[in-house]
């Protein structure tokens, strides 16, 4: 009974260490928003995105995107990239820390007062400030035209087999990838 229970509590440690470490690179699963993807959007020309979690900082994000079009240039038999386009997202939020109370509030319509807020009568704002955390989710996204031959004169040209050299020591990718 003793070596279930500690067999138990080891996947279940391991299953909340999971849960809390950044990004790692691969293909974002169905249904999930982190990891790479990409679309074709003609013979040489792709969108490609890098979605992190709470966890992942930004250089983290854009060196992921950075490499997934290098790993992609190579893979459609190309030999430089240039990026056409390249925007970031970022998505920021409270998120609350505690088991404390939560801000609990049901927005409801009074005929004499309008839109009324009934919140948690034991709700405490001033309490439960302390137990905010900001959290914020960042995603990259380029367009990239692929091209071979020499590396083009253009600042946002990048040679493929550079980017996958130099920026390879630093991607760390999941075990099941």
């Amino acid at each position: 009974m003793r070596k279930l229970f500690a067999a138990l509590c080891l996947a279940g440690s391991a299953g909340l260490a999971a849960c809390t470490t950044s990004t790692g690179y691969g293909p974002a699963a169905p249904g999930y928003d982190y990891g790479f993807a990409e679309t074709r959007i003609e013979q040489n020309r792709w969108q490609v995105t890098f979605s992190g979690n709470s966890l992942t900082d930004l250089q983290t994000v854009e060196t992921y995107l950075l490499y997934r079009a290098a790993e992609l240039t190579n893979q459609q038999g190309f030999d430089h990239f240039i990026m056409v386009d390249r925007k970031l997202d970022e998505d920021t939020r409270f998120q609350s820390t505690g088991f404390g109370r939560s801000p609990f509030a049901v927005q409801y319509f009074h005929p004499r007062w309008g839109w009324r807020y009934y919140h948690d009568p034991f709700y405490d704002p001033f309490y439960n400030d302390r137990d905010l955390r900001e959290v914020t989710r960042y995603r990259a996204i380029a367009e990239i035209v692929m091209g071979r031959g020499p590396k083009p004169r253009d600042p946002k040209a990048y040679n493929a087999e550079d980017v996958l050299m130099n920026l390879g020591p630093a991607i760390r990718r999941p075990a099941n990838y």
